[in-house]
């Protein structure tokens, strides 16, 4: 069902009147006191459901967030390389893209609540294998289970609770679960601030904390039900409607639960018709759905080459370039990010069906642009106001590291470090010293030959000291408070709600696929791009990718701010320009509604969202 023209008031999407004419004030009026006592009326178990459902977005920020911190001790722990460090950050994103892709089908064969229920059991698994590793290997099978989980929960998440949420609050209580991701990766720099202390098993209390939440989100999903959509298109009526009633509570759910029976059997009548092809196919050949999977899948891969988990992972370390040179102090810095992405986050959660979805997302993607270029600024001044190099020391002239003549310069050779005498306010007796790519955390020789280094004299492998060290700092705050309000949670919210019930779980893997593929190239990459790029080149990129994904979704996001589940299905039968919602509505002017029945209107003229691609 698909609606045209109407006002916008949340019970008119809630309860369509076909061919009814709004004449009256009094009438617009009633229909507003009508939202609010739903809302009023909103029982407390869907706001308990909200809660154990979004542990696994806590779960998903936390598993992705902890490794930022814990990486600073162990890469000195367990002798990482570059290459190493990137590989126990991406391995989990790479189980997670494959999983996304089985979560679709298990979510349609299994249902949502059995697949969630395992995604928290191989959450506490693999987190209990990371707490107990004895060396690399063991750590990167532990990383592999863990973005197993994570894979499941991205799937299945924002697609059961918008399909268990009223629609008059399904945008806040969706992005509940990005904000709980927020709040999981806030968690995960406060425990890392904890334990960072603790150099030599710090690490495992950070990795293994984990196997918490995620059982407590298996016990409390064995008291919660499936998802009513499901259960219908399954034949399970009678459930699916206890399942309704307890989510609804006192409110009567016979009208939205005829309206999801009726739309279930015309979707299985359609896919009788349609044969027996593969889900992703049909989506394909249809060009309504292929649309939705576009603007999807869109979403999904802007949002991760606009940086987010650029900076996410690799708070710290990039923390640690801007010319932050203590471990501890680094970490408790990037808890400070992620207390700005988690609180913006949460704003996100009050304007998404206050300003819409469509403008909550360009303006953020835009914000997020600025604060991109301001990162590359701040790393671009560093490089040239980088300290010199004014003390050679004996028995280093053979090596290429006695060559260079800055810091800047040294620290781009991968086999060569900084060894300094710190003043505090000046850098003296500066000196570049060769060292090796897999233990770069001390020189070969020289003054800095040693982990445990005498009064002032200080090893910078991995950043040069430098005044302009607050403008990257400046820079990932300013780039939270503009991304983590709109195209933090967006991308999830839309996708879970504008593809039609036969191809939802479908849409949400590949899409969720995309995202994680997207954020795999993104994460192994990052050390090596500023190695190739330089530290701002690797900014600058960024911010050109993110101004092309602008341009893209303003051509083609709508806006599905107060319609249902069954109305979004009609926005993407309308052409792409113009489709971001329109100018706002007159409540004065006479507005009529229509529904959409198989391409026909009750007047018998064909509606214009059949019209063709």
């Amino acid at each position: 069902m698909a609606r045209v023209g109407s006002t916008g008031l949340g019970p008119a999407s809630e309860q369509p009147r076909p061919n009814k004419l709004y004449e009256s004030d009094e009438e617009k009026m009633n229909l507003k006191i009508d939202s609010l006592q739903q809302k009023l009326n909103t029982p407390r178990f869907i706001y308990v459901l909200t809660f154990f459902a979004a542990l696994g977005g806590f779960l998903f920020g936390y598993d992705t967030g902890v490794i930022s911190g814990a990486m600073i001790l162990l890469r000195n722990n367990l002798s990482l390389s570059s290459v190493w460090q990137e590989t126990i950050v991406s391995v989990t994103v790479a189980a997670a893209a494959v999983l996304a892709l089985v979560g679709g089908f298990l979510n349609d064969r299994l249902g949502r609540r059995p697949v969630i229920m395992v995604a928290s059991m191989i959450f506490t698994v693999g987190s209990l294998i990371m707490g107990f590793a004895k060396d690399k290997y063991v750590l990167l099978v532990g990383r592999v289970v863990v973005g197993a989980g994570i894979g499941l929960t991205s799937t299945t998440i924002p697609m059961y609770l918008a399909e268990c949420s009223p629609s008059y609050m399904r945008g806040t209580l969706v992005s509940t679960n990005i904000a709980m991701v927020a709040f999981g990766q806030f968690m995960a720099n406060v425990v890392d601030g904890i334990f960072g202390s603790d150099s030599h098993n710090g690490w495992r209390y950070m990795l293994g904390l984990g196997s918490l939440p995620s059982f407590i989100q298996f016990v409390g999903f064995l008291f919660m039900p499936e998802s009513p959509r499901w259960l219908i298109s399954q034949g399970q009526e009678e459930k699916a409607r206890r399942a309704l009633q307890s989510m609804r509570g006192m409110l009567d759910i016979e009208e939205e639960y005829d309206q999801i029976k009726q739309t279930c059997h015309e979707l299985q009548q359609e896919e009788e018709s349609r044969g027996h092809k593969p889900v992703i196919i049909q989506m394909l050949q249809i060009p309504s759905v292929r649309r939705s999977l576009l603007v999807g899948c869109s979403l999904q891969v802007i949002q991760q080459f606009a940086g987010i988990n650029t900076v996410m992972y690799y708070s710290a370390t990039i923390i640690r370039m801007s010319g932050v040179k203590s471990d501890e102090a680094a970490i408790w810095l990037s808890a400070v990010t992620a207390a700005v992405n988690f609180l913006f986050t949460v704003v996100g959660l009050y304007l998404v069906e206050r300003i819409g979805r469509r403008p909550l997302t360009l303006g953020s993607l835009m914000g997020a642009i600025v604060s991109l270029a301001w990162l590359a600024v701040g790393f671009h001044l560093s490089a040239l106001n980088t300290p010199p190099i004014d003390y050679i020391e004996k028995g280093t002239m053979a090596s290429p590291c006695a060559h260079y003549r800055t810091c800047n310069d040294c620290r781009q050779d991968l086999d060569c470090g900084y060894c300094y005498i710190d003043l505090d306010d000046a850098v003296a007796n500066a000196s570049c010293l060769p060292t090796t790519y897999d233990n770069p955390w001390q020189a070969t020789v020289g003054r800095c030959n040693s982990s445990e280094l005498p009064g002032q004299l200080t090893w910078a492998y991995d950043y040069c000291p430098t005044p302009y060290s607050w403008m990257p700092m400046v820079g990932l705050v300013l780039y939270l408070v503009f991304f983590a309000p709109g195209m933090g949670p967006m991308p999830w919210t839309i996708n879970s709600e504008i593809y039609p019930l036969w191809a939802r779980s479908t849409g949400n893997s590949v899409s969720t696929f995309m995202n994680w593929t997207c954020n795999l190239a993104v994460s192994m990459s990052f050390i090596s791009l500023t190695e190739a790029l330089s530290r701002y080149g690797t900014f600058w990129m960024y911010a050109c990718l993110a101004f092309a994904g602008a341009i893209l979704l303003a051509l083609i996001l709508p806006e599905t701010k107060g319609r249902t589940l069954e109305e979004v299905e009609g926005l993407f039968a309308r052409p792409w320009m113009g489709s971001g919602g329109g100018p706002p509505v007159n409540l004065n002017v006479k507005t009529v509604q229509y529904v959409h029945i198989r391409g026909l209107n009750r007047d018998g003229r064909e509606s214009e969202l059949d019209s063709p691609e």
